[in-house]
């Protein structure tokens, strides 16, 4: 585990030991040391993919930061801050990135409009996605305790190409969820569209 990365590009107020507390309090036990996890695994890939590794290191750490707040939560941020009704047709799956993005703004003061697009898609994808983005919806995707079909081929492509990652779950995604009868967010098709040439 990274403990020395010295923050220093001003994206959060205050240091990686600050911000890790933050995180310790928002979160359950099991869902922190994830977070922790997908935090290494994104200073991997952007180390690998000349990422700024601040950068990934605040992203993977605050990716899943509303993760475990009530429904409540989520729809009344929906509505302060004007985002699109249609969210309201789905739940914490969706709404914990692209709603919880919002609350890292106003909660915890990061304002960075890349790591906040990392946090709002990384778990829908989107059609144009910043190799930041890609490196969060990749890391949070095959940090080292996710053990799914598929995860070890996912992690060989990612580790050879992410772009051909990124293209990689969202076939898989879409696959998965259509198979098992669950509503898909809108986003997630687009960037299935947008992103499986690469895998071709």
């Amino acid at each position: 585990m990274v403990t020395e990365l010295n923050y220093q590009e001003h994206i959060f107020p205050g240091t990686r030991e600050q911000l890790v507390a933050k995180l310790e309090q928002a979160l359950k036990p099991h869902r922190f040391r994830h977070v922790l996890r997908v935090e290494q695994t994104a200073i991997q890939l952007a180390t690998a993919n000349q990422v700024d590794v601040e950068k990934a290191s605040i992203a993977g750490l605050v990716h899943d930061y509303a993760k475990q707040r009530p429904d409540e939560d989520f729809i009344a941020a929906i509505q302060r801050y004007h985002l699109d009704p249609m969210l309201l047709d789905y739940g914490n799956a969706i709404w914990h990135g692209v709603v919880g993005a919002e609350l890292i703004k106003h909660e915890l003061q990061i304002f960075d409009e890349d790591v906040l697009n990392a946090v709002r898609h990384h778990t829908t994808g989107a059609v144009y996605m910043s190799p930041l983005e890609q490196v969060i919806y990749m890391a949070d995707y095959i940090e080292p305790k996710r053990d799914f079909p598929g995860v070890d081929e996912a992690r060989k492509v990612t580790a050879a190409d992410l772009a051909k990652g990124v293209a990689f779950q969202a076939k898989q995604t879409l696959q998965y969820l259509v198979t098992n009868g669950k509503p898909v967010y809108p986003k997630s098709i687009d960037t299935y569209n947008a992103w499986i040439s690469r895998w071709l």
